[in-house]
């Protein structure tokens, strides 16, 4: 009995073209978004280590350091996934719906979430040479990114794994009756 299919999760042949949302079944809003939740959440983790060594350890001042380079790359990101993920709400929800409220809150959350962000960010570059490790105000503020980003993606998740939001499966379909061939995007 074959125990692995790697072939048909990789695809995008025989898959929809979607545009900016992606492929049929592929959508790339969501990778997107893993990039800035854990930048913001490493950073904060890096931010409060930082704050907690004081300005006695030379590592304090790394993941002072650490923790900016890491927002930063957070921040590009998120322009992405804000992108893909207001194409998606554009083109995937009707107006009026729970599913369309739940992105609002979403969006709403998530670009708190990226101003927020791009403060900590402009003030980490203000105060990067002349602090020697993460200041109070930059750890609070990042402690409440961290906060609201953990938020926003609960709505996230409950849009996929509650309301199947833009997931594409079928109840009965071949991939779930014992079998030994592979089902490809489009065939059955």
């Amino acid at each position: 009995m074959r125990r692995f299919s790697f072939r048909p999760a990789l695809t995008v042949r025989g898959r929809t073209f979607k545009g900016l949302r992606g492929w049929a079944g592929k959508p790339v809003h969501p990778p997107l978004t893993d990039v800035p939740i854990t930048a913001y959440l490493l950073a904060t983790l890096f931010d409060v280590g930082s704050f907690a060594g004081g300005s006695g350890h030379r590592w304090a001042r790394e993941l002072w350091h650490a923790g900016t380079f890491t927002f930063v790359a957070g921040a590009g990101v998120s322009v992405l996934a804000a992108l893909t993920g207001l194409w998606d709400a554009w083109k995937s929800s009707e107006a009026g719906t729970q599913a369309r409220r739940t992105i609002n809150a979403h969006a709403l959350v998530m670009v708190t979430v990226t101003l927020l962000a791009l403060g900590d960010i402009a003030w980490r570059i203000a105060d990067y040479h002349s602090h020697a490790v993460t200041p109070v105000g930059v750890m609070v503020l990042s402690l409440v990114v961290a906060g609201l980003v953990s938020l926003g993606a609960t709505y996230g998740g409950s849009l996929v794994y509650d309301y199947g939001f833009n997931v594409e499966t079928a109840g009965d379909h071949p991939v779930w009756h014992h079998s030994e061939t592979d089902v490809l995007p489009g065939r059955h």
